[in-house]
């Protein structure tokens, strides 16, 4: 694992090396055991290297033995092995014994056909110095990330926006950066920004699974070399289906434990991880090194749950608890990390318990990606069950919208049910899961934006048909509306909101400590098998990732599997109903957020009062709002 930059100036306009080394150094958290440099007249390459394997001989940038050809490369190819073996008999001669070569050598012998080939994750770069052209490439599910900006004629690279903010040049100056209004909106409803925007108007991300071309002189190219399909396999028993599961989740597992040093995994005690920590068990000579975040006294602690599945499998099981004083000195920190606004449920718990793993372990195994290929999340069925009922409710609807508009109830319970049905119909109302799923993974709802935002910015960005409109913005293609309703939602899952919120917040957690974050179940080959397993298999009742249930009870202790999962999230509700709610105050009001022009100061005010007074439960947005303040004080206000 690792980071990458790069400048490819273009026009002959040399790139200054003090450029790449500022750009480097602004990353050292992500590769701190080693740096390289290479200019190469218009074109610079930078990387930071975190060694993982062939840990004394894969200096980066590395190169071809003619010299043609350069790489940098963040990531882990787990199958280098086989395709070096293939590479070996076509005639490459290799002088290291890693992955970074063999993708290179692989990319060398086949161009684009090389990338599917990968099972890994990575973000790369290759140049030809021959031809002068500069090749990214990204992993097909976005595991890790590749960011880029297209400005003064060329463009330039990075596993993080920081990098691209260091680069400068004595002609020509920095690059620009402008807020871009619609990545703002993108944060405010739903947590993180829509890729491939980013917050800043001229930076992009490269899709997941696609591969960027740009030579001397003309625009870049731009395609995909994967995309997820779902082609259903008929025939299979429940028995093989099962059967099946468990022998792919078992050695893809394996082949994620390749590595030159100790590989440990978190646990949350749900059948996502359980699975994945069982399977290491299995494969490992030595007790698997288990972490495990946990709330005490709060509703969502699974310490325990987790402990037991740990004594079970014989893991060395080591715990860290979180309060809310320990969150909210620590937020800043969290926020920094990405370098974007972030208000990922996940972020503060999976940045908190990569620092406690990387005082053990350079590298860690997770269980992200399984309710993606497997339909576990609830909002999947919500989803479900809205479609079924729209009928019911629309007809409904001019006497069940009365009760929006009745004062709050006394009971915080009775406001939080309340604003979840109206919730509900509004998803019922739509006309498709694509719209579904915007609607689902929403931090805030159209009529709490409507109040919260400055009205010019309002005017801008919120039009009367959001969801419709995300809908033909992702998925316009021909072919997309043919799938079934599940099937809808899960692509959307696997597509838009895992690369922009799931795996970033990974990446960025894991990565400031420099722990390497591996993911099996977002194996492109094992998502593509998932994604032929048959509906009853997937979602049985209101039971979902039903195989995966299956393979993995006999690896457990009976009725280890049965306990509610709740995964890595902080406890908003409960939170800011206590003290975190005083930091998140402190973080509006002394930063310049506050004066951005983008929220309303008495709306904002007025959340923080309604959710104290249970009035409604506004702990999502309010958590938005704490992480932009941040960001904005980082970004603007401590210049």
């Amino acid at each position: 694992m690792c980071g990458i930059t790069g400048w490819y100036r273009r026009g002959g306009r040399p790139v200054p090396r003090e450029a790449i080394t500022r750009a480097c150094r602004t990353i050292v958290h992500r590769g701190p055991d080693d740096e390289g440099v290479h200019i190469d007249g218009d074109l610079g390459l930078g990387h930071r290297r975190l060694s993982i394997v062939d840990l004394e001989g894969g200096h980066q940038p590395m190169f071809s033995a003619d010299g043609r050809w350069a790489i940098v490369f963040n990531g882990e190819v787990y199958n280098f092995p086989e395709l070096r073996e293939e590479l070996a008999d076509w005639g490459w001669q290799f002088s290291t014994h890693g992955d970074t070569e063999t993708i290179l050598a692989a990319y060398v012998r086949w161009g684009d056909e090389a990338w599917p080939r990968l099972e890994g994750m990575y973000g790369l770069a290759i140049w030809d110095a021959k031809e002068r052209r500069l090749v990214l490439a990204r992993d097909p599910l976005g595991i890790k990330p590749v960011y880029y900006t297209l400005q003064q004629g060329g463009i330039a690279f990075g596993s993080e926006i920081r990098t691209l903010r260091a680069m400068s040049s004595p002609d020509g100056g920095g690059l620009d950066f402008t807020v871009c209004e619609r990545g703002v909106h993108d944060f405010f409803m739903f947590g993180h920004v829509q890729k491939p925007r980013s917050i800043w108007q001229e930076v992009k991300t490269l899709p997941p699974g696609h591969v960027l071309h740009i030579g001397p002189e003309g625009e870049p190219e731009i395609r995909p070399f994967w995309r997820p399909e779902f082609r259903v396999t008929e025939g299979l028993s429940e028995a093989e289906w099962i059967e099946q599961t468990r022998h792919w989740v078992s050695e893809t597992t394996k082949r994620h434990m390749l590595a030159d040093v100790t590989v440990g995994a978190f646990l949350s005690g749900g059948v996502d991880s359980s699975a994945v920590v069982a399977a290491m068990a299995h494969h490992a000579t030595t007790p698997v090194k288990a972490f495990t975040m946990g709330f005490p006294g709060t509703s969502i602690d699974e310490t325990e749950a987790a402990a037991r599945i740990a004594r079970h499998l014989g893991c060395e099981h080591i715990t860290l608890p979180l309060q809310p004083q320990d969150a909210g000195i620590m937020l800043p920190e969290v926020q920094r990390s990405h370098d974007e606004p972030c208000a990922a449920t996940a972020a503060v718990p999976v940045w908190h318990l990569s620092k406690l793993a990387a005082e053990h372990v350079k590298v860690v195994l997770c269980g992200e990606g399984s309710d993606e290929i497997f339909a576990g999340y609830k909002r999947q069925r919500t989803a479900l069950a809205a479609a079924r009922t729209g009928p019911l409710l629309r007809m409904l609807e001019p006497v069940l919208a009365a009760i929006d508009h009745v004062p709050g109830m006394g009971s915080k319970r009775l406001n939080y049910l309340r604003q979840n049905a109206r919730r509900f119909r509004q998803s019922a109302m739509l006309e498709n899961n694509y719209q579904r799923f915007f609607q689902g993974t929403q931090i805030s709802t159209p009529w709490v934006r409507e109040a919260l935002y400055e009205p010019g910015f309002h005017a801008r960005q919120e039009s009367d048909h959001p969801f419709a409109d995300l809908e033909r913005e992702y998925f316009g293609y021909p072919g997309a509306r043919d799938l079934d309703p599940l099937s809808q939602f899960m692509l959307a899952d696997l597509t838009v909101h895992m690369p922009a919120s799931l795996l970033n917040r990974t990446d960025r957690g894991s990565m400031a400590h420099s722990l390497e974050a591996r993911v099996p179940f977002l194996s492109h080959k094992l998502v593509d098998w998932a994604l032929t397993m048959p509906r009853a298999m997937k979602l049985r009742g209101k039971v979902g990732k039903y195989a995966l249930r299956k393979a993995v009870e006999p690896w457990l202790f009976p009725g280890a599997l049965d306990e509610r999962k709740l995964g890595f999230q902080l406890p908003f509700a409960e939170w800011f109903s206590g003290g975190f709610a005083t930091f998140a105050q402190e973080a509006w009001t002394s930063s310049g957020a506050s004066k951005s022009g983008y929220l309303r100061e008495d709306a904002v005010q007025k959340l923080f009062a309604e959710h104290a007074a249970g009035v409604a439960n506004h702990g999502r947005i309010l958590y938005a709002i704490a992480m932009f303040s941040c960001w904005w004080d980082q970004t603007f206000d401590a210049r």
